[in-house]
Parts: structure tokens; C-alpha cells; sequence
């Protein structure tokens, strides 16, 4: 039996949304036992409101702080070590849970699972990795602003995670790797990006070369590589231009009463549009490179996206995605001075940044 602690308190809504998503997914699967972590009063409160049996599906572990969402994560860390958060990735990190799930602030859940679980050796850094919706059905990217200045060393570990995760997700053999450039020609890009390029064609992995942005929609490629910097831009992006297209054909149909009819006419079909887009059976970011499984959720989400993250855990709990990722990056170690792999290079960095326990 799978067993994921959730965050309780984190997100813009809290218990409002994670605990009508976790009723959702116990419903849903009869092998998972998901432990809600947060203030107990507030849970029970909550439960009561939305008619849940909390002692029937969940067990409770009491936490007496919360992250905010603008929250300094060197704070986090230092001053909140019975947050939501902290507590539900040390409960990972104590083996009383396989996975856990946030919807908190970024920064922080990144600083306090980096702090708290460590890398996996060869690992210097985490990453941030999410589906995108695509013409093969959806492609991986990473990263997404866990680290927005990377090595080139930084973007071969982040290739071979991604692809790691696509195989055992996907159950797709050698995955589609490639590298986000300003175009596919060997001569272009900066000097980090053609560096990559030079490693990654020796990587464990099923590399095609560069790709460009609108290469991401794609069935070209089904793991994209990039630095943080540039995969949170483009995300932001990608987001910006789905709302603006949104909103101005709620616009156009609303122009007239014949336009109201047309879209009437065009319901069907929109409604298949708005379902293979909707950002919710998308929701849930892969945090990858630890030591345990860690999931962040939108902070804005509803019980569905919710949910959803909810059941990225549990995929990445049965395909056991951090030993896979361990097993592929044993050739590349001797690539990496040992004082500056895994959890000895993240220990330096939490030490740099004034972190302790």
C-alpha cells in the first residue's frame, strides 16, 4: 500500500481543497493511505463542512506552523520546522511515507526538501519537471525554476531525469530527448547550451539534438531540457497565450446573437478542446533529483488538479522513480568531482546559504 503525506495547509485554499481531493483519490484507489498534515482543529473543522469521515479514510498529524506563500525560503527552513510542509517531507524522509504532496510555496518546498531529503548521488541540484499538453499527447520539461542558472553539467543530469521519469511514466522505451535552443542548427545558442549539446550526446539516453519552442508541442520530442530561467519563462508563456485565447473567444461568441448561436453549434467541439487542454489533469510538478518522491501542486487549483497531483505521487511511488534515476546516473558519476556531487555539493550550498537544522 502506497502511503502519501499531504500538505495540508499549503496553497492558496489549504484544507478547503486538499481535503475534499484526498476523499476524491481514497475513493478512487483502495491501496493508498494518505496521512494529512496540518492544524487538527482547522482539519476536523474543515471535514465537518464537507461532510468527510476523517478518522474513516486519513490519519492526521498535527502541525502547528504554516508556510505562507510569500515566504522566505531560507526562513522557511530555518523557522518553520513544524510546518506542513517541513513535516510531511520529513515524514518521507523517516519512511513513514513514500511521496509527498504541496501546493505551498515553491521556493520553500524546494530549500526544505533539497535540505531535508538531499540529492541522489551525481545530483547537484534538484529539478522541476511538468507535462505539456502536445500533438504525441504530452511532452516533459525541465526545468521550470528550481535552478535559473544551470551548468551544462546541471542540464545532462536534468536529461537524464527527465527521461528516466518519461520511460516510467509513459512506458515509452528510449524517450525523445532533446535540448531547448534558439534553433536546430549546430552553430546556434550560447555558450552553456552548445557545452550541453556536446554532453548530452554521449548521455545514457535518447538524445535528437537541439529543438526550438514550438518543437515542445510536438510529437518530435518527448522530454525537453532547459534551464530554469528559460523553462519558467516559457511556461509563464504558454499559460499567458492559453488565457488570452480563452478569453477572446468568450469574447467573439458573446459578440452578437448570431455568434452566441455559432458557438451554441460549436459547444461539442469546444468542450473536446477545453478537456484535452485544461490545465488541471496536468497539475503536478515532479521534483526531481531527491533522494524521495516530492510533488508540488499549482497553488491556485481546484480539488480535480488536486487530485491529480495526488495521483502523480502515486504513479512515481509504483514505478519507483528516484531508484531509477540513482541506477542511470551510476556511469556518469566519474564525470563529477566527487566534493561536488549529490548531497555533499547540496550540504555546501545550505551552507553557503546561512541553512541549519
Amino acid at each position: 500500500m502506497a502511503t502519501i503525506a499531504l500538505d495540508a495547509m499549503g496553497g492558496d485554499f489549504g484544507p478547503e481543497v486538499v481535503l475534499p481531493a484526498a476523499a476524491h483519490v481514497v475513493k478512487k484507489f483502495n491501496d493508498v493511505r494518505i496521512i494529512l498534515v496540518g492544524d487538527e482543529n482547522r482539519l476536523r473543522d474543515c471535514a465537518k463542512q464537507h461532510s468527510i469521515d476523517l478518522d474513516k479514510y486519513f490519519e492526521i498529524h498535527h502541525a502547528s506552523q504554516v508556510v505562507e506563500m510569500d515566504e522566505d525560503p531560507r526562513h522557511a527552513v530555518r523557522k518553520k520546522k513544524d510546518s506542513s510542509m517541513r513535516v510531511a517531507i520529513d515524514l518521507v524522509r523517516q519512511g513513514q511515507a513514500q511521496a509527498a504532496v504541496s501546493a505551498g510555496n515553491t521556493g520553500a518546498l524546494m530549500a526544505t526538501a533539497k535540505f531535508v531529503l538531499k540529492t541522489l548521488p551525481g545530483i547537484d541540484r534538484p529539478a522541476i519537471c511538468t507535462t505539456i499538453p502536445s500533438f504525441g499527447g504530452h511532452t516533459h520539461m525541465l526545468d521550470l525554476g528550481a535552478n535559473v542558472d544551470s551548468s551544462a553539467q546541471h542540464l545532462l543530469q536534468f536529461a537524464v531525469m527527465g527521461s528516466v521519469l518519461a520511460e516510467a511514466i509513459d512506458a515509452t522505451q528510449q524517450p525523445k530527448v532533446g535540448l531547448l535552443n534558439i534553433g536546430s542548427e549546430a552553430g546556434k545558442g550560447n555558450t552553456q547550451v552548445k557545452q550541453a549539446n556536446a554532453l548530452l550526446q554521449d548521455g545514457p539516453f535518447n538524445y535528437i539534438g537541439y529543438v526550438e519552442g514550438d518543437d515542445i508541442y510536438s510529437d518530435k520530442v518527448d522530454v525537453v531540457v532547459c534551464d530554469g530561467f528559460v523553462g519558467n519563462v516559457s511556461l509563464k508563456t504558454m499559460e499567458g497565450v492559453a488565457k488570452m485565447i480563452a478569453t477572446m473567444m468568450r469574447e467573439e461568441f458573446n459578440r452578437s446573437i448570431f455568434t452566441k448561436i455559432a458557438g451554441l453549434l460549436a459547444w461539442p467541439v469546444l468542450n473536446r478542446f477545453k478537456k484535452r487542454v485544461d490545465p488541471r489533469s496536468y497539475n503536478g510538478a515532479s521534483m526531481l533529483g531527491l533522494s524521495g518522491i516530492v510533488i508540488k501542486s499549482h497553488g491556485g487549483t481546484d480539488v480535480l488538479g488536486y487530485a491529480n497531483a495526488i495521483e502523480i505521487a502515486l504513479l512515481e511511488i509504483e514505478k519507483s522513480v528516484p531508484e531509477h534515476i540513482r541506477k542511470c546516473m551510476e556511469p556518469l558519476l566519474h564525470q563529477v568531482a566527487p566534493e561536488q556531487t549529490g548531497s555533499v555539493a547540496a550540504e555546501a550550498e545550505e551552507k553557503e546559504a546561512g541553512i541549519t537544522v
